[in-house]
């Protein structure tokens, strides 16, 4: 027997997955492709299956679990020869023995020095980012942590800080100038680790009592690393990001790269590492917070032999950030407000450095209109505390609008009302793609101007063609219903009115034209509805459609389909089909501009000419963005579609 490690696949680079199921146990044998977890984006849910069958003998995860490409998630043990692991495992305790002899040369390094060029480090994958400060200059002595840039790109301002403590000897750059990761910013001449005091009562200790080793260890202790506060690091600019777990409590010890807090946006979850071992002292959040790229998450008592010199200035800035603290207190009490410390015209240069910019984003206030009183006509906090006293003054001076309780949009909030009171009920937890759903038709609804025109399309012609060709595709292996006919006609419909083939620019001035057909269809899976795109429709066959479209229906409803698979769709189809029906008004699939709704079709009576004959017609309801569709652009859009559903012929055109 061997034993294996089964690993997360592909999962189309979705990192920071939600493990939402376990489908296995310690003990069970499993098969072959059977399925072993359920991950959850929030897009889709998809099965883990077993490439390899065996007996599960450790479980690496736990619902909840939030898991990437390549994670472990369980060991099991399978039918094949043992590997003999003994010696290689002794193999590294041979060459941990003579480890002492390298630890025993550290004390003749600190003398060293060397010039160290020190280089712009991974900034999220931004170019071209402004240098807006320098914070030192040649010839200054600068610690390991100290600022010595400041960047600002158009989402945030960040610090660089300096790797290593020694002298700057040369800088590279100049206020005003664009950096990319990897560019040098100056050449430092570091200092070696000296930790010269720390040895020679380690060498005494070790003369005096050399059975006594362990009395060092309280000597360490008050010369730990001191208190230091963590922050959210880069999270990729993204602001007010829940708080979804705190996995820490005060008085926990954590180890370097332990998960301390984990955080929800609506595309992912991530966990927030702690970037250093020690004791958590205080929490500065907790489940349910908001929080952004340089938030206050706790304070951490850093362990470790750390330098004397690293504790003093955690000790000194304590005071210093608590002093203002105390000054601002009175000036709070003080109900005067400086009248200038709001521009009656917007300033057209802003100098502030990150910690005031990202307290200007919490408070939502505009920089450009806060009055700079601090050095260099840089905005400083107090600057920003008296903009905001000033503005609510003056809000609180205008009289109430109204005391309804209404939403950001001004629009009056539902009444929470006790169910229970009419009878027996239960509350049942939404699923994260329900909640997904439901955020973004709230959102689509709100924000696009809906128009639905309505249609009937006569399919005939389409449908005894299709009945025809039916047993000889089944033959192939190929399911032809009336969808795949349909995706083939909206495409062309798309090709020939490309107005229905844009998306809105972010900046509200401009149109997307795309040059690719790519059409999502709407399908109702056991997790909610879902949307999987098929890809350059307009280049396939109906044949070929309807092999993919029928592959994609199968995924969605087996929790198969992948994030990659419900992406970059122009157009979408919801079709109640057989479910009945004669009408309804679907809601466009932002960032799309239209969608299509198709009802059950139904034999009625239409005049020839000559007499009423019976005629297969199906209802159509065409919802588009009146932003950026005209309802002239409609009209065409449906007429065209009509065409084409009602001669089949017109499809090979």
């Amino acid at each position: 027997m061997s034993t294996e490690i089964i690993r997360v696949p592909d999962i189309g680079g979705a990192t920071d997955v939600d493990v939402i199921e376990i489908s296995v146990q310690v003990g069970d044998i499993i098969e072959v492709d059977q399925s072993i977890i359920v991950l959850e984006t929030d897009k889709a849910s998809m099965d883990v299956p077993s490439p390899l069958a065996g007996k599960v003998t450790a479980i690496s995860v736990k619902e909840g679990d939030t898991v990437s490409e390549g994670s472990d998630i369980l060991t099991l043990e399978v039918e094949g020869a043992a590997a003999a692991e003994e010696p290689a495992k002794e193999e590294p305790k041979a060459e941990a023995a003579p480890a002492p002899a390298p630890a025993a040369e550290k004390p003749a390094a600190p003398a060293a020095s060397a010039e160290q060029t020190v280089s712009v480090p991974d900034i999220g994958g931004a170019t071209g980012v402004d240098v807006i400060e320098v914070c030192v200059a040649e010839g200054d002595e600068v610690s390991e942590g100290d600022s010595i840039i400041v960047l600002e790109t158009d989402k945030a301002s960040m610090d660089i800080p300096s790797p290593v403590t020694g002298k700057v000897s040369k800088l590279l750059i100049k206020e005003g100038d664009t950096v990319s990761e990897g560019d040098d910013i100056l050449v430092i001449l570091a200092e070696g680790a000296a930790p010269a005091e720390p040895a020679a009562p380690v060498a005494e200790a070790q003369e005096a009592a050399p059975a006594q080793e362990a009395a060092p260890a309280p000597a360490a202790a008050p010369v730990a690393g001191g208190v230091e506060a963590v922050n959210v690091p880069d999270i990729g600019g993204a602001t007010d990001v829940d708080v979804i777990e705190v996995s820490v409590a005060v008085g926990d010890k954590v180890e370097e790269g332990d998960s301390i807090i984990v955080l929800e946006t609506d595309k992912a979850s991530m966990d927030i590492p702690a970037p250093k071992s020690g004791t958590v002292k205080s929490l500065a959040i907790k489940e349910g917070d908001k929080v952004s790229e340089g938030t206050l998450i706790l304070e951490l008592e850093v362990e470790g032999s750390a330098p004397t010199a690293a504790p003093a200035p955690a000790k000194q800035e304590a005071p210093k950030e608590a002093a203002p603290a105390k000054q601002e207190a009175p000036k709070a009490a003080v109900p005067a407000v400086d009248s200038g410390a709001v521009l009656s015209a917007p300033n057209k240069k802003v100098h502030a450095g990150p910690a005031v910019r990202l307290l200007a984003r919490e408070l939502g206030v505009d920089l450009a209109l806060v009055r700079a009183t601090g050095p260099r006509g840089r905005i400083t906090k107090e600057d920003l505390h008296a903009y905001v006293k000033a503005a609510v003054q003056k809000a609180a001076s205008a009289p109430a609008a109204s005391s309804a309780v209404v939403e950001g949009a001004g629009i009056p909030r539902v009444p929470e009302i006790d169910f229970s009171q009419f009878g027996e009920v239960e509350v049942v937890k939404m699923s994260k793609i329900q909640k997904i759903t439901s955020f973004n038709m709230t959102r689509s609804w709100l924000n696009v101007p809906h128009v639905t025109q309505f249609d009937k399309a006569d399919i005939t012609d389409l449908e005894e063609f299709r009945k025809s060709l039916k047993p000889e595709m089944e033959k192939q292996g190929v399911k032809l219903t009336p969808l795949p006919f349909m995706i083939k006609a909206v495409a062309q419909a798309l090709v020939k009115n490309p107005a229905f083939n844009v998306s809105l620019h972010a900046d509200g001035e401009s149109v997307v034209q795309k040059k690719y057909v790519h059409i999502g269809i709407a399908v109702d899976s056991p997790v909610g509805l879902v949307v999987p795109v098929l890809r350059d429709v307009d280049q396939k066959s109906v044949v070929q459609i309807a092999t993919e479209a029928g592959e994609l229906i199968k995924k969605a409803l087996a929790k198969q389909l992948k994030p990659a698979d419900m992406q970059g769709g122009c157009f979408t189809i919801s079709s109640l089909g057989a479910m009945g029906g004669t009408g309804f008004t679907p809601i466009v699939n932002t960032p799309e501009v239209g969608i299509l709704g198709v009802s059950k079709a139904d034999i009625e009576p239409r005049w020839n000419g000559k007499e009423f004959e019976p005629r297969t017609m199906l209802p159509l309801c065409l919802s588009y963005d009146h932003r950026a569709v005209n309802g002239a652009d409609a009209g065409r859009f449906m007429t065209y579609l009509n065409a084409l559903l009602s001669d089949v012929r017109r499809l090979t055109l």
